[in-house]
């Protein structure tokens, strides 16, 4: 007797890889469970995914559009969630978001949790205004509480955090969560290391005989662009910089590296569909990021050989894994603009460092593939459906109830 897939709703508003590590991880999730299949080869998941933007057309994956609700963000997201909580309220197994929902049986906890954000560190008065601010305030007010909504203990529920850091910035912001949380991490694909770095420099339109660095990130301000432009400006032999990420930031840090006067050095590329392109042509990965559960672009830097200069773990998710001159260069402090100019000239200029970080760092991504983490995710799934009631196996209940 066969046994049906396992049915599973995806959630995840902008279903394409170049929207950032969220996205890109959702969908190397999502196509790495519409392929799984079990010894007969039979398929073991049936995949939809519930998404406003999508630029993937995998024939194993049935996509459903969402409406855009608003322009501004937060009050799209709420429309979203309630759209997909209506859809997706019976009919499937697993219900999984990416995305701030107070709904679905597996929510992957990617970022910081805005309540950790606002109140880490403050106590008493400080603390108390810090609330009066977010519940004036309808925007942060929806945050918090969407965030504990979907952080609620939940028969039936598994929140799966990224990366250690991210365990623990979950549990500080909901002690009621599960302190035995799984982690899977982000993993990485095949580089295409056929591609040469002359062609992919000619192909984005870049200086072709020279070194470069490269920052990617959709936040630029977040993920660190002001330090690097910054260190430019006091290191004016640092190569030029490829800056890849959303094109609406384009206008501001433009600007800024205009009054910076570095604005001859910096090619600002927009959104990337082919990050090999990017990769291939750089000659260094710099991300002195504030904040990143992960940074799934710093793995996949490594994979494609480049030497990395990276925030430390207090500021970055990847970096606890990471040793300080041999996967990678560790920023004490990602906003000291010459500290990162003196790290980045030490590595260019020494070529026994730049092996040393490229040979352990292909290592680091050669151990950390989409495979692994597609198979703890199908283990999950399947484990949760296994202690569900009949009726839910033959596809009449959802959400565990």
């Amino acid at each position: 007797m066969s046994v049906r897939p396992i049915k599973v709703a995806v959630f995840n508003r902008n279903f394409f890889r170049s929207a950032g590590g969220a996205e890109s991880y959702s969908v190397s999730v999502a196509e790495g469970l519409a392929a799984h299949t079990d010894a007969a080869g039979a398929h073991d998941f049936e995949v939809h995914v519930w998404c406003q933007q999508a630029d993937r057309t995998d024939p194993r994956i049935t996509y459903h559009t969402v409406p855009v609700g608003s322009r501004r963000r937060w009050i799209n997201q709420i429309w979203y969630a309630t759209y997909t909580w209506w859809h997706t309220r019976r009919g499937y197994d697993i219900v999984h978001s990416h995305e701030n929902t107070w709904h679905g049986n597996v929510q992957t906890a990617h970022v910081r949790p805005v309540r950790q954000h606002q109140l880490a560190g403050l106590s008493g008065a400080k603390r108390a205004l810090r609330w009066l601010k977010i519940v004036t305030n309808p925007r942060l007010l929806f945050y918090v509480w969407v965030e504990a909504a979907r952080h609620a203990p939940q028969k039936g529920r598994v929140v799966v955090a990224v990366s250690e850091a991210m365990r623990r910035e979950t549990l500080v912001a909901f002690p009621k969560c599960d302190p035995n949380m799984p982690i899977i991490p982000p993993g990485v694909g095949t580089p295409n290391l056929q591609l040469a770095p002359r062609e992919a420099r000619q192909k984005l339109g870049v200086p072709i005989d020279r070194a470069l660095m490269l920052f990617c990130g959709n936040d630029y301000g977040r993920k660190g662009l002001p330090a690097i432009m910054q260190a430019m400006k006091l290191q004016p032999s640092l190569p030029n910089l490829l800056v890849v990420g959303d094109p609406n930031q384009i206008p501001k840090f433009k600007e800024q590296a205009e009054q910076l006067g570095v604005e001859d050095r910096v090619h600002f590329l927009g959104r990337c569909s082919d990050m090999a392109l990017a990769y291939r042509s750089a000659d260094i990965l710099v991300h002195p990021t504030l904040d990143d559960s992960f940074a799934m672009v710093v793995l996949e830097a490594m994979s494609y050989g480049l030497p990395v200069v990276v925030s430390g773990p207090s500021y970055c998710g990847i970096s606890a894994l990471l040793r300080d001159g041999k996967e990678a260069v560790l920023l004490d402090d990602p906003r000291d603009a010459q500290a990162l100019a003196q790290a980045i000239t030490e590595v260019l200029s020494s070529e026994e460092l730049r092996g040393t970080l490229a040979q352990h760092g292909r290592t680091f991504a050669a151990e950390r593939n989409w495979s692994k983490s597609v198979e703890l995710y199908a283990e999950l799934f399947k484990q949760m459906c296994s202690r569900k009631a009949e009726p839910l196996r033959t596809n009449q209940v959802a959400n565990g109830r």
